[in-house]
């Protein structure tokens, strides 16, 4: 790509990044602090792939799932997960019409843009794997009969820190579909006290306008499909991966043994389409290594699968991702 296309680039994305300050203005009426969800969530957005968002109960990953949406006109869907549901609870079922003796399919709350899937780890794993066919194919089948889904089609899921009693591990299978996997974490002490001043009352309704369209949201794809990433980047990218599976081929056979599973594929792809929409959030229409650095551990920190000498050691993937980054050389 020449220097005039990639200016040209940059001054398109720095008018439709305009758009994303908007939206960002919009959701901070409600969530306050917490830069680092709703950048990732529209990472998520921009770069059609399904989010999954760990924490404790009570660190608002609900609300900003829900005021997303609130800021988008799309249809909205909110799924409280439980352990007596069945996949069909999910994805529909077929119905007995009485007048022409037919079976007819019912679809069910999978069938809207935004889903809210909550605490998805508090479901049996049939229910899990039910979201896999959407999730995936983009489409679900019930009965004879395969209905896609329409777009966007993007599936935001909350789970509890799988210590928490009553629930299920997701299935790796599963897990992997996720582009982001999200770490939420306590606000500090100033963004707690706003949350007081902003929330502590017994009616807080907030109004927020709607920003985006579906149209909008396809708009901004293709631009960030567009986005420039150099040749050395895009090796960069595929040695980050590849380092997961084969780390003695990068001086660090240490990590051989703490290593059951590496990434896959799709790391590579998610990691290439994240980096893209990371960098369209920044106002740049082109790649850096910092860019890849700043959301891999999120594209990664669930893909890469410890053995049990890495928990006898109480090593996280997050230590042997950042090992990682830190060895591997920066174009």
């Amino acid at each position: 790509m020449v220097q005039n296309d990639i200016t040209l680039l940059n001054e398109k994305v720095k008018k439709e990044r305009v758009f994303i300050e908007d939206v960002f203005s919009e959701m901070q009426k409600i969530i306050v602090g917490q830069k680092y969800l709703l950048e990732r969530l529209l990472v998520g957005l921009l770069g059609n792939g399904h989010i999954l968002l760990e924490g404790v109960p009570g660190l608002a990953k609900t609300t900003a799932v829900k005021t997303l949406a609130s800021v988008i006109h799309v249809q909205f869907q909110r799924i409280q997960f439980t352990p007596d549901m069945l996949p069909g609870d999910l994805t529909g079922t077929l119905i007995y019409d009485q007048k022409t003796g037919e079976f007819k399919p019912r679809k069910g709350p999978l069938f809207a843009n935004i889903i809210l899937a909550d605490e998805i780890n508090r479901a049996p794993a049939k229910v899990q794997s039910a979201l896999l066919e959407a999730m995936q194919e983009r489409q679900i089948t019930i009965g004879s009969e395969t209905f896609k889904m329409s777009d966007p089609f993007l599936v935001l899921a909350t789970q509890n820190p799988i210590e928490h009693e009553g629930t299920y591990p997701l299935p790796e299978a599963q897990v992997d579909r996720f582009m982001l996997k999200l770490k939420i974490t306590y606000p500090n002490k100033e963004e707690e006290y706003q949350i007081l001043k902003k929330m502590s009352f017994t009616h807080t309704d907030i109004e927020l306008k709607t920003i985006m369209t579906p149209q909008d949201i396809d708009r901004l794809r293709k631009i960030v499909d567009d986005i420039y990433i150099d040749e050395k980047i895009e090796r960069y990218i595929v040695d980050i991966v590849d380092c997961t599976r084969h780390p003695g081929n990068y001086k660090l056979a240490d990590l051989k043994n703490l290593i059951q599973y590496g990434a896959s594929p799709r790391a590579t792809i998610y990691l290439t389409l994240a980096s893209k929409a990371y960098a369209f959030l920044q106002g740049r229409g082109y790649v850096t290594p910092q860019d890849v650095k700043s959301i891999g551990i999120d594209v990664l920190r669930h893909r890469v699968i410890l053995s049990y000498e890495a928990e006898a050691e109480e090593k996280t993937s997050e230590d042997i991702i950042k090992k990682i980054f830190d060895e591997i050389e920066v174009p």
